[in-house]
């Protein structure tokens, strides 16, 4: 048994050495754009974000991402610690680094690990107190993150917006040059103006 459950934790390791944590992540990114983004540095094998509880609507902000080897997970953790790496678009830079154990829901019993007790702590325990405290600025830290994601989320929107604006905009920038080189305007305005419009295989250009 003891066996069994140091080859499962081995295996475990090796998984989490090729494993990198992604943080500071936006709710917009999903799974295909993780893949997308990190596929440059070698082959991606899994995404599993990892909720915050502490979060309206549940969204996630960080990820478990594993690479198919440990060197392209350290490729990953190296780049982007050193490099701002914008996912989607959006204005916020993605931190990343090693995955620890900790991080793993599903992670195995560490053998021969001492098992760790829970318990209620009643009123008239000398730690209840404490323990209150704790909760107590639990939630409000939970707040004032809760404020700051409302805040990035509004921000984030808005670069969405202006970005779609501007791609419709140069898309009917260039829907209105193909237009008028296809109508003839274009051969038109250069006799008029004494121009000559080259015509090599590719678009038309004045010179």
């Amino acid at each position: 048994m003891e066996s069994a459950e140091a080859d499962e934790y081995a295996a475990f390791v090796k998984k989490m050495r090729r494993t990198v944590y992604l943080d500071n992540l936006s709710p917009h990114v999903t799974e295909p754009v993780v893949r997308t983004a990190l596929d440059q540095y070698g082959t991606v094998k899994s995404v599993q974000f990892i909720p915050n509880y502490f979060e309206p609507n549940n969204l996630p902000r960080c990820a478990l991402v594993e690479m198919e080897k440990e060197k392209q997970a350290e490729v990953v953790v190296s780049t982007l610690s050193h490099y701002p790496f914008m996912m989607s678009g959006m204005p916020r830079p993605v931190r990343a680094r090693a995955a620890e154990a900790e991080m793993f829901s599903d992670r195995p019993r560490k053998p021969n690990r001492r098992n760790i007790l829970f318990r209620w702590v009643p009123p008239t325990d000398p730690d209840f107190e404490v323990a209150n405290k704790l909760k107590r600025l639990a939630k409000r830290h939970a707040d004032e993150t809760a404020v700051m994601l409302k805040h990035q989320m509004d921000k984030e929107r808005e670069l969405a917006k202006q970005q779609s604006e501007t791609l419709k905009a140069n898309y009917k920038k260039y829907e209105g040059i193909d237009s008028v080189m296809a109508d003839g305007t274009a051969r038109r305005l250069a006799r008029y103006y004494g121009m000559r419009v080259s015509d090599d295989g590719g678009p038309s250009t004045f010179h």
